[in-house]
């Protein structure tokens, strides 16, 4: 797409646009009345429209039917996590068996390394990115301290060459290679949170597997955002939470995906709960853990119902959107707008102030656009807040801009856009 530094074009590719009406689904920040120009869906997503319904949903049955809500009304609450799993997969990439729905992030996280970080005196390695968001960098080293290994020597962080903000994918191949005989995890994100970097994720898993070790991947900048393939790229787990691009609420419900490949594997470790249990025999209550067929073996706890309606709320949307494929569409073309407007604004002003560090390959980002503010960061992005543009702040220069899809328009980037320029002159 030929792009133009004018509003009428920006307003020209809103009204062209097939998913324009979704921003009326959502619940904008005001701004002096107007809405805000809100680029952090990274960071959280907004409120859907529908969302209230949704809860007042499950709290009129809650009054309704009380404990007999699990298993009478529209929804009963036993199987209520059911009407996620198609959703769910069609935007990981998934069978529908690969995926449950439970807990938080970082829980998850470790749930899953019970059972598929399996050190040996020999293979005990786990490989990750450096720079990877710092609960991350907590659970591994605290898992490796589990298991009386010294993180320092344990774990191995893949940086950029001197001088580049992000990873090359033959580094990346090469640091797994040169470890072969002493990896047992290799555990990337599926998008770095800072550089908003969208891994190789496909490359990954074959070269971890070729060396024999277990491969996991942690989406949260990477589900609702990018194309993921969990199944056919052979990805040995995954996990991701739900409030940035899926949209569905402060600290939202998590989910997990483990390929079917490991449901029949008996050597596994895993946390095991009640709800994990197999289904025909749940209510025997019988001594002796049994799982449950495919991923929902690993639930532990019960269903919070309240946090699922706010991510039933979202996913209906992701459906009536058409899905990732016409979501991504739009977001290449967004993203390479905000692209282009950024380098416009350095072009007026006669200097590259904000440097991008994102990769400029569309196929190497998502949204996300991260940006090096090379004078008076902090101030700048304080302008833009006090001016209704809404993005986030990383230390010690960087200024996250998200524009998504679902939600954000053309006139959102130009906007923005604006803001960036007036705040050059402003801040002094």
């Amino acid at each position: 797409m030929i792009y133009q530094d004018t509003l009428e074009f920006a307003n020209q590719l809103d009204q062209q646009d097939p998913l324009r009406n979704f921003r009326n689904e959502f619940l904008i920040p005001k701004h002096n009345g107007h809405d805000a120009v809100y680029l952090c869906g990274n960071s959280l997503g907004l409120q859907p429209r529908s969302a209230k319904k949704y809860i007042q949903d499950q709290l009129n049955a809650w009054e309704d039917n009380a404990v007999e809500g699990w298993f009478v009304g529209n929804e009963p609450w036993l199987n209520y996590h059911k009407q996620l799993l198609s959703p769910l997969a069609s935007i990981l990439g998934a069978k529908e068996a690969e995926i449950t729905v439970m807990n938080s992030l970082t829980v998850n996280l470790h749930l899953l390394m019970v059972s598929f970080y399996k050190p040996t005196s020999k293979r005990y390695k786990i490989l990750m990115e450096a720079g990877a968001f710092p609960s991350d960098q907590y659970a591994v080293e605290s898992q490796a301290r589990f298991h009386g290994f010294d993180p320092k020597d344990a774990v191995i962080e893949v940086a950029p060459r001197a001088g580049e903000a992000t990873l090359r994918t033959e580094d990346i191949l090469k640091q797994i290679a040169d470890n072969a005989d002493e990896l047992a995890l290799v555990l990337f994100s599926g998008i770095n949170y800072y550089t908003g970097q969208f891994f190789d994720m496909e490359a990954i898993a074959k070269a971890g597997h070729a060396t024999g070790a277990i491969v996991g991947f942690d989406l949260a900048h990477a589900a609702g955002n990018v194309p993921v393939k969990l199944h056919d790229w052979d990805a040995d787990f995954a996990c991701w939470c739900s409030y940035k691009y899926i949209n569905s609420g402060p600290g939202g419900i998590s989910g997990i995906f483990v390929h079917e490949k490991h449901f029949s594997d008996k050597s596994l470790n895993r946390f095991a709960g009640w709800w994990g249990y197999r289904r025909d025999k749940q209510f025997l209550m019988a001594p002796g853990f049994e799982a449950e067929n495919g991923a929902e073996g690993w639930n532990v706890s019960t269903s919070p119902i309240l946090l699922m309606a706010l991510h039933h709320a979202s996913l209906d949307i992701f459906e009536k959107a058409g899905g990732l494929p016409a979501l991504r569409q739009k977001s290449e073309a967004l993203t390479g707008y905000l692209e282009y407007k950024i380098n416009e604004v350095n072009k007026k002003y006669g200097e590259d102030v904000y440097q991008i560090i994102t990769p400029a390959n569309k196929n190497e980002r998502g949204c996300q656009l991260s940006v090096v503010c090379k004078r008076n960061a902090k101030a700048i992005f304080n302008y833009l807040a006090d001016n209704g543009v809404i993005g986030d702040w990383r230390e010690p220069d960087v200024i996250r801009l998200s524009p998504v899809p679902l939600y954000n328009s053309y006139a959102d980037v130009y906007k923005a856009s604006q803001s960036l320029f007036k705040a050059l002159e402003a801040v002094k």
